[in-house]
């Protein structure tokens, strides 16, 4: 771990500010160092150096390089993280010029969900992530292992523990067999979610932001007792509990892993397969960390990451949360885009109320109030409907059972030959 038995280790935290990122160095910075201590780590110091770009050989100019060696023997920091993503040049030249321990932000929130993933398939997509992030780099990294102390990323492994040290053939097996084993668990999803469609259970899925409060509301609405800190990442593995509205009507609600600026691509590939369940939710809870001085930036990065994942189009609440604490300026989002806009502190009821009571009138505007009259043969269809809490009267007629639902207009068609004109 980060933390050794005589000191937690700390770093220095390094970034080019080019001008051109939506976010200040400054800003970004803070970021890593959230994500860091998440890691059990700290803070020694930080450099920010101007820069067009950052320099392909050594990430910092030479210059700036003397600087921060300085930096290092003052601070007496155990290593150095960049804001960025380094390539194995970067990582191997900023190793051999300051002969200390040398990560990046990829390396850092790879190590923050190895520690984080519970769940087998958690643990399988990190280890996908981390392999896939590891073979690319592979030749990068043998200039800086004698210095890492046969660790990877800010964990101090024990010797043979590394995997760094596996040569591509064994690497490309591993992950061959992880993707068979993960292909076979999101089959078994796949067989869930169809049978909670054909049930006709409507599924809400929690987004947003780490951090923004999505697991304290998830727990207060079900009971689910997730874990909850307050801390990047706190969760990771997709989650789901059946929750009853006051009408009666059961949903699925999912909480799912929140999202962050520069989340490296490997992690988003392996973890494709859970975050897609938000592409098949009927309706997105945006939870917002209104407190954050950059809620704005957090919002377009969710909502970026919802249009990749093919869930643009889904109706969205957004929850501004954690009204409770000092607010900075006017948030300017994507909130708009929403069919309901709630502030609220999640430890409230009030707060918890409003949530349900949102995800309640949202789906039934969805919804098309429709009658039927089923063949008593079809009574398996009834039974249907009254699982999706949607029935709102029944009669037994001589010609088959009168039935007055609540239908989602997509789901019109399935019932045509039923439907009283």
């Amino acid at each position: 771990m980060i933390e050794t038995e005589t000191k937690i280790r700390q770093y220095i935290l390094i970034a080019v500010e080019t001008g051109r990122a939506p976010l200040s160095a400054e800003a970004s910075l803070d970021e890593l160092r959230s994500l860091l201590e998440t890691a059990g780590g700290a803070e020694a110091g930080r450099m920010i150096q101007p820069l067009e770009a950052p320099s392909a050989r050594s990430y910092f100019g030479s210059g700036k390089i003397e600087e921060l060696k300085e930096l290092l023997q003052e601070t007496n920091a155990d290593g150095v993280i960049a804001d960025d993503e380094l390539s194995p040049a970067q990582l191997r030249n900023l190793g051999d010029l300051l002969d200390t321990q040398i990560l990046d932000r990829t390396t850092l929130i790879l190590e923050i969900f190895a520690m984080r993933a519970n769940t087998r398939e958690g643990q399988l997509q990190v280890e996908l992530a981390e392999l896939r992030y590891r073979l690319s780099r592979l030749s990068g990294f043998g200039a800086t292992m004698s210095r890492q102390g046969g660790g990877s990323g800010v964990h101090a492994r024990g010797a043979g523990e590394t995997k760094l040290e596996l040569d591509r053939r064994y690497i490309r097996g591993r992950i061959s067999a992880l993707r068979q084993e993960l292909d076979e668990i999101a089959a078994q999803r796949d067989i869930r979610r169809s049978r909670r469609q054909k049930n006709e259970v409507p599924m809400v899925a929690l987004v947003g932001y780490t951090n923004a409060g999505k697991s304290t509301i998830f727990n207060r609405l079900t009971q689910a007792g997730v874990l909850e800190e307050d801390k990047l990442f706190a969760t990771l593995d997709t989650t789901t509990r059946r929750l009853e509205l006051s009408n009666g009507r059961e949903i699925i609600l999912a909480d799912t892993v929140g999202f962050i600026q520069k989340l490296p691509h490997h992690l988003v590939d392996a973890f494709h397969a859970t975050l897609e369940e938000v592409a098949y939710a009927d309706l997105l809870v945006h939870v917002v960390d209104s407190s954050d001085a950059k809620a704005s930036l957090n919002m377009k990065i969710t909502m970026d990451a919802m249009q990749s994942l093919g869930a643009g189009d889904k109706p969205i609440i957004t929850v501004f949360n954690k009204n409770d604490l000092p607010q900075p300026t006017e948030i300017e989002g994507p909130s708009y885009l929403s069919e309901r806009i709630l502030h609220i502190c999640a430890y409230e009821e009030a707060g918890q109320a409003e949530v349900l009571k949102a995800i309640e009138e949202v789906l039934d505007q969805q919804m098309h109030p429709t009658e039927l009259l089923l063949p008593y043969e079809k009574g398996g269809i009834l039974n249907l409907l009254h699982e999706n809490g949607s029935v709102m009267e029944e009669e037994y007629r001589d010609n088959g059972i009168y039935v007055k639902v609540q239908l989602k207009n997509t789901d019109l068609g399935r019932y045509q030959a039923y439907i009283l004109k």
